[in-house]
């Protein structure tokens, strides 16, 4: 039979490796793996060679299904920061962008800056504007600037420069 191999193989080891993690599902499923590599008699290091994890990585998985069975191998919950906004507030912040910033008393259009400023009048929780930007695109929002008017140029000859001109019946 054909050896086949995979194209630029470091790289994919490594892609492959990051959809490994990317979800529970494929974590537990990595982890069954290597459970099974276990119970066939591999050591956890030649076991962990072949996965791409460290071998204390796996002695500790295998130490987990030993006293857990297969709940020790479901990821628990993972500490982390807890978030500053509740449901709720994001659900207001989602109703205040479909509005204008004017009804809010704040200037211009919404923006990082801008919704920083909002979450910081309405609720006292102080976002950078880079987390406001993240808050954006979370809320399925993108930023668009207005295309930007020379203060004293003919009408005319913008309307001929524009990407999409106006069709004008004489």
């Amino acid at each position: 039979m054909k050896v086949l191999t995979i194209t630029d193989a470091e790289d994919m080891i490594m892609a492959i490796q990051d959809e490994i993690r990317r979800t529970e599902e494929a974590r537990y499923d990595h982890r069954l793996h290597a459970m099974l590599l276990v119970a066939q008699g591999l050591s956890c290091r030649e076991a962990g060679k072949m996965l791409g994890d460290a071998p204390r990585t796996v002695a500790y998985w295998v130490n987990r299904f030993e006293n857990e069975g297969f709940a020790g191998l479901v990821d628990g919950e993972r500490p982390g920061r807890p978030r500053r906004l509740t449901k709720e507030q994001l659900a207001a912040i989602e109703t205040a962008l479909r509005k204008d910033p004017a009804e809010f008393g704040l200037q211009g259009l919404w923006d990082g800056k801008t919704l920083s400023c909002f979450i910081q009048d309405q609720w006292d929780v102080s976002l950078g504007v880079r987390q406001c930007q993240r808050l954006f695109r979370q809320l399925g929002f993108r930023f668009r600037k207005p295309r930007p008017k020379i203060a004293h140029a003919d009408p005319a000859q913008q309307a001929e420069y524009k990407k999409t001109a106006e069709i004008s019946e004489e």
